[in-house]
């Protein structure tokens, strides 16, 4: 059974879908069924994927990477950063180029951060 805002992703073809209304039934694309993407929460590689919230005075800013920013490659890039705030998520799509950060004008006070990685998958801060 799914669960809502859980991502899963097609290893076939890459589709990524985010769950909005829960079901009994098995996610499948290109007849294969997807794959649940976990949301890791520490960083062991050089690379810094944990989100990193920040209040400001329009709303708040999440950054990937406090110490060290995440990389912005072609190759390999922080695809988008989601904030889940009082039970309604907001999403910010990045391209490479781009700075790992997104900011939202939103406040409340249950607040998570989410992004995904092209390479390292779904992290959570």
């Amino acid at each position: 059974m799914t669960e809502k805002l859980q991502i899963y992703k097609c290893e076939i073809c890459g589709n990524i879908v985010e769950v909005i209304h829960t079901g009994a039934g098995e996610l499948v694309c290109c007849g294969q069924p997807m794959n649940l993407q976990e949301e890791k929460t520490e960083d062991a590689a050089t690379e810094k994927h944990v989100p990193w919230i920040q209040k400001t005075d329009d709303g708040i800013k999440v950054t990937v990477g406090q110490a060290a920013l995440h990389p912005m490659e072609e190759k390999h890039y922080i695809e988008w950063i989601e904030v889940v705030v009082d039970g309604k998520a907001y999403r910010q799509f990045l391209a490479p180029g781009d700075a790992p950060e997104a900011t939202f004008a939103v406040t409340g006070d249950n607040i998570t951060a989410r992004e995904y990685c092209n390479v390292h998958g779904l992290w959570k801060g």
